[in-house]
């Protein structure tokens, strides 16, 4: 699902597998469009069907992803269920394919714009039963677009409040990119009408 405060189109970009887990929107901005490509990358476990669902996914998101380094303004983002390959503590249940899906995006020019703002920091966006942490949720840009990165943070208290909204902590980035036209926004709490559709 997405969900904006800014009028948006359909992207070119489509997925033939599992279509539903890789959606792209383009939003228009005073400097041109930008695209967002949200994806939701299956997990798996040590069954067979599980590994071969995650790659097959990922196979997909090789063949439909463009590379960073095209021209225009292109973030990709969502819950990745991968580490990067420095990721600490390191996990032997991962497997270099899954790994290499990350180097794969900042090799065809993709900058992590958490790591882009905080080379240094551990943050984890989903906790275990056991207290591990995982960085599973990213936000890669494309070349041109690093430069507008103004912030990127993981929000805890989602994962963290006593009512649990969700298993993994919220994750905003910052662009300097100005909307063409945001569209008008009201509180539905504020309106005598309560009916959604």
């Amino acid at each position: 699902m997405v969900v904006s405060r800014l009028a948006l189109v359909p992207s070119g970009i489509a997925f033939g597998y599992l279509p539903h887990r890789g959606v792209a929107v383009n939003v228009e901005t005073e400097t041109g469009p930008l695209e967002v490509l949200g994806l939701y990358v299956p997990s798996r476990d040590a069954t067979a069907v599980k590994t071969q669902r995650k790659m097959d996914f990922l196979r997909e998101a090789y063949r439909a992803i463009p590379s960073g380094d095209d021209p225009g303004a292109r973030i990709v983002l969502g819950d990745f269920n991968i580490l990067e390959p420095n990721h600490q503590p390191r996990y032997p249940f991962f497997q270099p394919f899954e790994y290499g899906f990350y180097s794969w995006l900042v090799l065809n020019g993709y900058q992590d714009a958490f790591r882009y703002l905080h080379p240094d920091a551990a943050e984890y966006s989903w906790v275990g039963r056991t207290g591990d942490g995982y960085r599973y949720d990213h936000a890669h840009v494309s070349a041109g677009l690093a430069d507008s990165v103004l912030g990127c943070l993981y929000l805890h208290e989602p994962r963290t409040m006593a009512n649990r909204l969700t298993d993994h902590s919220g994750l905003t980035v910052s662009l300097d990119l100005v909307p063409a036209a945001p569209l008008p926004v009201v509180d539905p709490t504020s309106t005598a009408e309560t009916a959604l559709f």
